[in-house]
């Protein structure tokens, strides 16, 4: 066996699933992995792994544990890459979290040219934006848009989503054409999700900003949702101009009230303050800076 610590390998049989799979990797017997792990267990005072003959899965301690010990051994790896100067080329597994409809349509070609640049180098694409705690989630980069909260993370700002009220031409001409925002009241609105201000959107122009009552039934977090919905005549979204650009220029969506509103979001890159930046995350968000730096996402 490969000089292969007790903890590199509890992580590795983790991740292969099986004593069998591990034992391939680093070249040996499973009975030599299974030896090691047992020496572990026996150290540590707590079963890490169920074992059969074809599958090994965590226990609930062994899990937790795998958990902590992968994150110290990747900063472990990362400091030693950096002190001997083999950081400078991406490898490992970059995990990105980013909005579904999104990153389909802006983050997924940045992966695309990353992973044909590197390939040493693995890109797990994690979809939603239900992911808040990168540390836990051992996620590297997330692409979040709108307004940041105070955090310790590292940000680098890639740049606006324009947003737009749209609706279709056949739902105006069913309801008639607002005219000022408290006519938004009379609409039946479709929600990405609900607005955080009860049933309000705050809604203006530079530095006039109105707060207007709107309702609806319809919510779905799904921008291509929303499209169809909005697209079959059943309501006004207020979202992303990127995703009805194509609608609005064939003219069977209309943009309502543009002349009062006008706002973007900022779009950002946000990734874990370390002493030692990994360069598959240095890379990848310098990436997504040359392609994206000031982008209008429309």
């Amino acid at each position: 066996m490969k000089s292969i610590t007790e903890e590199d390998l509890f992580v590795l049989t983790v991740e292969s699933g099986s004593l069998k799979s591990a034992a391939e990797v680093i070249g040996t017997d499973p009975s030599s992995v299974s030896r090691k792990l047992a020496n572990l267990e026996s150290r540590l005072g707590v079963k890490l792994l169920q074992r059969s003959t074809k599958q090994t899965a965590a226990t609930e301690v062994g899990l937790e544990y795998y958990k902590g010990v992968k994150q110290l051994l990747d900063e472990k790896r990362e400091l030693e890459e950096s002190i001997s100067g083999t950081s400078a080329v991406p490898s490992g597994t970059l995990r990105v979290a980013a909005p579904h409809d999104f990153a389909e349509r802006f983050i997924a070609p940045v992966v695309q040219t990353m992973i044909t640049t590197y390939p040493d180098l693995n890109i797990e694409l994690l979809l939603g934006s239900h992911f808040e705690d990168l540390k836990a989630k051992q996620i590297d980069i997330a692409i979040r848009i709108g307004k940041l909260d105070d955090s310790s993370l590292i940000c680098r700002q890639l740049g606006h989503v324009p947003r737009v009220l749209v609706a279709s031409k056949s739902y105006i001409e069913r309801m008639g054409q607002p005219q000022r925002f408290s006519d938004l009241s009379k609409l039946d609105f479709i929600f990405y999700n609900k607005p955080k201000l009860g049933d309000q959107l705050i809604l203006g122009k530079g530095l006039h900003r109105e707060a207007v009552a709107v309702s609806g039934k319809l919510i779905a977090n799904s921008v291509a949702v929303l499209k169809n919905w909005v697209n079959a005549g059943l309501g006004v979204h207020y979202g992303p101009l990127w995703a009805f650009k194509d609608e609005l220029a064939m003219g069977s969506c209309v943009q309502l009230l543009p002349e009062l509103h006008d706002e973007s979001y900022p779009i950002h890159a946000l990734y874990l303050s370390k002493q030692y930046t990994p360069a598959k995350v240095r890379e990848f968000v310098e990436l997504l800076t040359s392609t994206y730096q000031q982008y209008r996402f429309d």
